[in-house]
């Protein structure tokens, strides 16, 4: 099967909106979580440290499911699965 230049450009699309949608979905993420973590120790600083490790593991999922969506677009790019 023969790869034509619209089928290589639309995998070049596709791994552009894959990276960019991801970052910008990650970004708000934590920004969302960041701003509530902050909301959540000004009303009750006792619980300060329990809230933080709990962030920092959410932050970390957050950014494993863009690294993964990353994984994937170099997928594409690299080894042509589909062709």
């Amino acid at each position: 099967m023969e790869l034509h230049m619209t089928d290589l450009s639309f995998v070049a699309l596709a791994c552009g909106l894959i990276i960019g949608l991801g970052a910008i979905g990650a970004c708000i993420g934590i920004a969302i979580m960041g701003g509530k973590y902050l909301e959540a120790s000004a009303r009750q600083p006792e619980l300060m440290n329990t809230l933080q490790t709990k962030m920092f593991l959410l932050a970390g999922l957050i950014d494993a499911a863009f690294l993964i969506g990353v994984g994937i677009a170099m997928l594409f790019v690299f080894a042509r699965p589909f062709s």
